[in-house]
C-alpha cells in the first residue's frame, strides 16, 4: 500500500495555517489538478489526494485527531465509506456551476487557406484568379438538418432538447447539481429517426467549389486575401469558416520592387553617356521615353514619376527608378580599335571625370 503524504504537504501550507488559508489553497490545487482543466494522466489522483487532504484539514475536529496522531488518527473516519461525491460536485461548491458542461449549440466552421501565385505585373496592377477548392458544405439534400427530406429530427426525450442533463449527487457540503452533456444526443438536443441518405445524417457534405478571387492593386509577395463566408460550412447552424489566400509573386524578368517603387536597371553604350541620347523605357504601363544628358555615369538614377505600383488601399502610384549601367564593349575591330585610340589621344587625361581630384591625391604621395 503507498505511503500518503502529510496532508499539510499536500496542500502546500504550514501546520498552523488558518481555515481561510486552507481554503485558498484547496481551490488553487482543485483547479489546477480538476481533470477537466488537467488531461494529464496523473491530474486525477492529484485531485483525489488534494480532496482528502481538504477533507480532513478543513474539519476541526479531524484536523486535531490528524495533528495528534497523524493518518492513523483518521484511518477510521476513511474507513466509513466517505462519499466525496464526483470531480464535478467539488468543482461546483467552490467555483459555482458545473465543470463538465458542454452544450453542443451552433458552431463556426473551419477556416481553409489556399495559395495562389501571380506575375509581377498582376500584383501591381491588379487581377481576378479563378481557384477551385474542396470544402464541407451543408448537404444539398436536407440542408444540413440531417434528415430525410420532409422528416424533422425530434426532440432528445433525456434531455428535452436542451442538450443537457442535470444529476444531483449528496456529498459532504451538501446537496450539488451536476450538468452534463445529454449522452443520448451528444448535446444537439435532437434525434435523429430518419437519416437523410445522401448524407448519413451528418448533415454535411465535400464539393469541390470554383471560387473568383479579385486581386488588388499594389499587393506583395507573402500577402493574403481574406474571402469571408467561403470556408467550411459551420456546425448545427453555425456561421462558415473563411477563405484565406496568400500571394506568391514571381521575380519579373528586369524589374524589382522597393516598397511601390519600380527599380529598372537600364544599360547604355559609352557613346550614349558621352553625348547624351534618348532612349525607350519599359513601364508596367507600357514604353516611355527618357532624356539621357550628355555626360552620364554609371550608377546615375532617373526618376519616372507615378510610374510604379499603385498604393494599396489609397490614391496614387510610387515611382519607377531608372539606374543607367554603361556598358563596355567586350569585343572590337581593329577599325573602331583604332577609332578609340585616337578618341583617347585627343581627350587627354584632362577630360576624364574626377581629374583634379586625383591630381591632388597623387600630389600628396609625391610631396
Amino acid at each position: 500500500m503507498p505511503i500518503k503524504r502529510d496532508y499539510y504537504e499536500v496542500l502546500g501550507i504550514s501546520r498552523d495555517a488558518s481555515d481561510e488559508e486552507i481554503r485558498r489553497a484547496f481551490r488553487r490545487l482543485a483547479f489546477k489538478y480538476h481533470p477537466d482543466h488537467n488531461r494529464d494522466e496523473r491530474a486525477a489522483e492529484e485531485f483525489k489526494e488534494v480532496n482528502e487532504a481538504y477533507e480532513v484539514l478543513s474539519d476541526p475536529d479531524k484536523r486535531a485527531a490528524y495533528n495528534r496522531f497523524g493518518h492513523g488518527g483518521v484511518e477510521g473516519f476513511w474507513e466509513q465509506g466517505l462519499d466525496l461525491g464526483g470531480f464535478g460536485d467539488i468543482f461546483e461548491a467552490f467555483f459555482g456551476g458545473a465543470a463538465a458542461t458542454t452544450h453542443r449549440g451552433p458552431q463556426r466552421g473551419a477556416d481553409l487557406h489556399y495559395s495562389i501565385t501571380t506575375s509581377f505585373e498582376e500584383a501591381a496592377l491588379g487581377c481576378e484568379k479563378e481557384i477551385s477548392i474542396l470544402r464541407t458544405e451543408n448537404c444539398s439534400s436536407c440542408q444540413g438538418v440531417g434528415s430525410k427530406p420532409g422528416s424533422q429530427p425530434k426532440r432528445c426525450p433525456s434531455c428535452n432538447g436542451s442538450g443537457q442533463v442535470r444529476r444531483v449527487h449528496q456529498s459532504l457540503f451538501g446537496r450539488f447539481t451536476h450538468t452534463a452533456t445529454c449522452e443520448q444526443c451528444q448535446g444537439s438536443g435532437r434525434i435523429i429517426t430518419d437519416p437523410c441518405p445522401q448524407c448519413q445524417s451528418t448533415g454535411r457534405e465535400k464539393r469541390q467549389r470554383k471560387i473568383t478571387v479579385n486581386i488588388p492593386a499594389g499587393v506583395d509577395n507573402g500577402a493574403y486575401i481574406r474571402l469571408k463566408g467561403e470556408g467550411e460550412a459551420g456546425i448545427r447552424g453555425g456561421s462558415p469558416g473563411n477563405l484565406y489566400i496568400t500571394l506568391s509573386v514571381k521575380e519579373h524578368e528586369f524589374f524589382s520592387r522597393q516598397g511601390d517603387d519600380i527599380l529598372y536597371e537600364l544599360p547604355i553604350d559609352f557613346v550614349q553617356a558621352t553625348l547624351g541620347t534618348e532612349v525607350e523605357v519599359p513601364t508596367l504601363n507600357g514604353k516611355t521615353k527618357l532624356k539621357i544628358p550628355p555626360g552620364s555615369q554609371t550608377g546615375q538614377v532617373f526618376q519616372l514619376k507615378k510610374q510604379g505600383v499603385p498604393h494599396l488601399h489609397r490614391n496614387g502610384h510610387g515611382d519607377q527608378l531608372v539606374t543607367l549601367f554603361v556598358a563596355t564593349p567586350q569585343s572590337l575591330t581593329e577599325k573602331q580599335r583604332r577609332l578609340l585610340e585616337e578618341l583617347g589621344d585627343s581627350l587627354g587625361p584632362a577630360n576624364m571625370p574626377g581629374e583634379e581630384k586625383w591630381k591632388g591625391f597623387s600630389r600628396r604621395f609625391s610631396a
